[in-house]
């Protein structure tokens, strides 16, 4: 393969070095070698990477890790599992919510009253961040605004829900939606997911009022990142992209990122799919945050995005009903060199 390449792009663009490069990395049966050319004349792949990256399912991205415990032992620890499956955690409370379904328009949203108790800015342009709230203030803005009644599951950790390994990344909305049905579960709509992550307090960060860094992994250096090296993204320019960006940790690393539930990495580390909760918008929505200078806290989501995105740093989990039972179905994906891909854009 390495000399088909040199044939087509000349040893002068460094294929020896990207052929060694697609062979440590393990990936040489999954890519044809116009990828690896592609990759050449980009310079965009290094010959050592700094992490081991795995492709699952030809089309997602994990840097390989071990589970540090088994589910079961993660839930007889944790003792927050309830009437949920194994790996999750059973939610239960009143939320609170937004005056009128127009709030985000007027300004009178629960995550813009939210902005006016903050006692120190760290910066107050988009995407602002706010090193602390007043508590006091808040709970006197907030003690009469509506509430509703909230019971569901939740994965505990990102998907796939594993303490100790990494969240798979460059799913799209649509994929995440399969991948929680294959294990009969679904994508949490956005309240759920929010809920989780604040409590009944509505707290602004799922750790209390003050912006910690030490506690989950925010407010990491942005880093400039080559569009064009994600298409296509099951490549090798594309790993070696993410390997460049990535600044996120394996699941569960991080003790103190954990909601009052107990629920972890809910804010940074990878930005998380979920389904909004608003009529007549799309679907796709994006609740958390990633590692990088953002607004990552519990109330803010992300809607530019449709639901084919994928990016270097989304990923998902999922959700349920108590006492759903959980499904073990054989996967139904196909390689796409052999299937078309419903839904997907090209």
């Amino acid at each position: 393969m390495s000399t088909r390449v040199a044939l087509a792009v000349g040893f002068t663009l460094g294929a020896a070095a990207l052929a060694t490069f697609a062979v440590r990395s393990g990936i040489t049966d999954n890519l044809p070698a116009a990828y690896l050319a592609k990759g050449a004349i980009r310079g965009a792949v290094p010959e050592t990477l700094r992490f081991q990256w795995q492709l699952q399912r030809n089309r997602h991205w994990q840097i390989v890790s071990s589970p540090s415990e088994s589910r079961e032992t993660t839930d007889q620890l944790e003792n927050n599992r309830g009437a949920c499956q194994a790996g999750m955690i059973e939610v239960k409370g009143r939320m609170k919510y937004d005056v009128s379904p127009n709030a985000h328009l007027d300004g009178s949203s629960i995550e813009e009253l939210q902005k006016t108790t903050c006692k120190r800015w760290i910066n107050r342009d988009y995407p602002e961040r706010c090193g602390e709230f007043d508590r006091d203030k808040w709970l006197k803005v907030s003690k009469d605004l509506p509430t509703k009644e909230m019971s569901f599951c939740i994965d505990r950790f990102e998907y796939p829900n594993q303490k100790g390994e990494n969240p798979w990344i460059m799913v799209s909305w649509y994929e995440a939606k399969d991948m929680c049905a294959e294990e009969g579960k679904r994508l949490c709509n956005e309240s759920e997911w929010t809920f989780a992550c604040e409590g009944e307090e509505a707290m602004p960060y799922p750790y209390g009022y003050v912006r910690e860094p030490e506690a989950c992994i925010v407010d990491q250096k942005w880093r400039a990142f080559h569009e064009s090296a994600f298409q296509p993204r099951n490549a090798a320019p594309a790993m070696a992209e993410m390997d460049r960006l990535w600044q996120g940790l394996p699941s569960g690393t991080q003790p103190r990122c954990r909601s009052p539930f107990g629920v972890y990495d809910m804010t940074g580390n990878v930005d998380e799919w979920t389904r909004s909760s608003r009529e007549g918008e799309r679907p796709s929505i994006l609740k958390g945050g990633y590692w990088g200078p953002v607004r990552t806290r519990c109330r803010p989501a992300t809607r530019s995005h449709d639901e084919n995105h994928t990016f270097y740093q989304q990923g998902f989990r999922c959700c349920t009903d108590p006492g759903a039972e959980a499904v073990q179905r054989a996967s139904t994906w196909q390689d796409p060199a052999s299937a078309p891909l419903p839904r997907e854009i090209k």
